[in-house]
């Protein structure tokens, strides 16, 4: 076995993919830090009791596990930032009222999400908590519109669905766990003739209501559908008011592609509302996320909750970004105090200058750079190299 070789779905990030990252990275931690999202920076690991609070089976079945050397107990290693984030504003800060918190780090997966994706990704979000409106819904969406703008990617629709609805369904038809999950299961893959089979021996309206969520898919129209084709419950009225707005206060910023209310992503997780983005022509959502005022009350302290994250990597992959910036070549003088301060004043400006360092003459071509650093009649000058 060759010793340099990474597991698989593993990957270093060479410079080029490595500057774009980078550079949309602080770009996109700006725009949220305007936005009043403060910076926190969560640990790789925790104890496994602590990462995985409130989460879900999901996320325990992504997440690395070790024994920790010093006290035994078992250790994890973080497979989604945002619960970690949660852990932060109920125990750290402690915020009576709203807290905007925004992270960007590496996570581990024990399974790639999917064929291809990397088992490393780069995490970048925003979460803000203390607020159960509406309101703060579409804040959310709206700064991950603007990160998509911001990214160059004008072509961004949203899919937008609620959990509670088929969350209702359940409760209200008393519907036991474990035909829950395999509703669940059809629901997702929108198979109406299995729905209607496990259904059979529930109340005739929530059996009706849980056979039409597959076919409540597209334009706003689909929530007049669904308000005279679900039962009247509060909750779902409820639901559906919430959609109704975000149709309307999101129109300036997001092109909705359709509501979806057979989307169930991280049903065991989120709470309400649920949205994933996508470029024209990608078939993987660049970002998720959605509300999620449940992981609060696991951690002890309940907290609305809303908020979103992305992979950087793919992010950036789909981002047109911007040409690499051509570096200028510096000969290599180090007691040529004038030629020094050339240099420290130009890096001063955010280029970037490599010094020629000796004994590399034939392997110039390797550094890269468009341009150099010469002496024309007594000062240090800038030029273009010839092709």
């Amino acid at each position: 076995m060759r010793t340099w070789l990474l597991p698989e779905n593993v990957e270093d990030i060479l410079p080029d993919e490595a500057r774009r990252i980078e550079l949309l990275r602080r770009r996109l931690l700006d725009l949220f830090a305007v936005h009043g999202y403060e910076l926190v920076m969560p640990p790789l690991i925790e104890y496994v009791e602590s990462l995985l609070t409130g989460t879900g089976r999901d996320l325990d079945l992504q997440t690395f596990k070790l024994v920790d050397q010093l006290s035994g107990r078992m250790l994890g290693v973080r497979a989604d930032i945002t619960p970690q984030v949660a852990r932060i504003d109920a125990h750290l800060l402690n915020h009576r009222g709203l807290a905007r918190l925004c992270y960007a780090g590496s996570v581990l997966r024990a399974r790639p999400d999917g064929a291809g994706a990397t088992r490393e990704p780069l995490q970048i979000g925003a979460e803000l908590y203390g607020h159960a409106g509406v309101e703060s819904d579409i804040e959310i969406q709206r700064l991950l519109m603007r990160s998509l703008d911001l990214a160059g990617i004008a072509s961004a629709h949203l899919d937008i669905g609620h959990v509670a609805v088929f969350r209702t369904l359940m409760r209200r038809g008393k519907v036991p766990a474990e035909l829950e999950a395999e509703m669940f299961r059809a629901v997702q893959a929108k198979d109406v003739p299995t729905l209607r089979a496990l259904s059979r021996r529930v109340d005739r309206r929530i059996r009706d209501g849980i056979t039409l969520l597959p076919e409540l898919y597209g334009g706003a129209g689909v929530l007049g559908v669904a308000e005279r084709g679900l039962p009247p419950y509060p909750e779902l009225r409820s639901a559906l008011r919430t959609l109704r707005v975000l149709s309307v206060r999101l129109r300036d910023v997001a092109r909705i592609r359709c509501f979806d209310l057979a989307e169930l992503r991280g049903y065991r997780y989120h709470s309400g509302v649920v949205f994933a983005a996508y470029a024209e022509g990608q078939a993987n959502a660049l970002a998720v996320g959605g509300r999620y005022d449940e992981v609060g009350k696991a951690f002890g302290r309940a907290r609305p909750a809303t908020g979103f994250s992305m992979d950087l990597r793919e992010f950036a992959a789909v981002s047109p970004g911007g040409p690499a910036r051509s570096a200028i070549r510096a000969p290599y003088r180090p007691r040529s105090g004038a030629l020094q301060r050339r240099i420290e004043v130009l890096r001063g400006r955010g280029e970037v200058v490599v010094e020629d360092l000796p004994g590399h003459g034939g392997a110039r071509d390797a550094l890269g750079c468009a341009r150099r650093l010469v002496l024309r009649a007594g000062r240090w000058v800038v030029e273009r190299l010839e092709a």
